[in-house]
């Protein structure tokens, strides 16, 4: 359950009635995404319906039904979630819009190359970008959803290109097991060979390759490496 100082508003008019509830903003998204798979419990800083949140005060039993059909606190919550509005102070606005920024800047980063030179773009060219186009970010809208939007909106001012490259590592025994577990993800094939190095293919995005091949390489000092086709 969020902190009453953490909390913020969600607020409904209906009836020209006032209703609102005291949430986790963070968890809003996750609740419009899947319900089921967010607990009420979380996702509300106090187990209410107020009228005004700030004054303490409560709408009657017969505001209730007439606006919700019933008095039950979740299934009120739900609806107030689904057809009202956050209210954000200014403040958690800009935090919540520019770490959603950051997360979707991070994301194109991490998986589009430039197409002539084949390399990832600096994030903060990714971001400066952002900004001149005046990109819209919704800090309730998920990370994927916005992704696509604003790649649309960077491919005249950005060349972007999303590949997939094949990477094939070749580590000394001893390294096996760090290596081994930073990769087990995206390994396509693997064995040991008889002077006792382990060799495996995996797949990355193209903007995640230099990345990648870095972390290996802290775990793996002695690490061979090449790109395959």
């Amino acid at each position: 359950m969020v902190s009453l100082d953490d909390a913020v508003l969600a607020r409904l008019e209906k009836g020209g009635k006032r209703f609102e509830i005291l949430v986790d903003p963070d968890l809003v998204e996750l609740w419009k995404q899947n319900p089921e798979g967010v607990s009420m419990d979380d996702l509300l800083a106090i187990d209410e319906i107020w009228s005004d949140a700030r004054a303490g005060e409560r709408p009657t039993s017969e505001a209730l039904e007439n606006a919700f059909g019933d008095t039950d606190v979740v299934d009120c919550a739900s609806k107030i979630l689904v057809n009202g509005n956050i209210q954000l102070t200014t403040a958690q606005r800009k935090n919540m819009v520019n770490e959603k920024k950051r997360q979707i800047v991070n994301e194109i980063a991490s998986t589009a190359t430039d197409p002539k030179t084949k390399l990832p773009h600096p994030r903060t060219r990714i971001e400066n970008a952002l900004e001149e186009l005046r990109f819209p970010i919704d800090p309730f809208k998920s990370v994927e959803s916005q992704v696509e939007d604003a790649v649309s909106a960077l491919r005249p001012v950005i060349p972007l290109q999303f590949i997939t490259v094949r990477l094939a590592f070749k580590v000394q025994g001893r390294d096996y097991g760090a290596v081994s577990q930073l990769l087990r993800d995206s390994i396509q094939k693997e064995e040991w060979l008889s002077d006792g190095t382990w060799v495996c293919v995996v797949t990355s995005p193209g903007g995640m390759k230099n990345d990648l091949i870095g972390k290996v390489a802290s775990k793996s000092p002695d690490v061979e490496v090449r790109e395959i086709e």
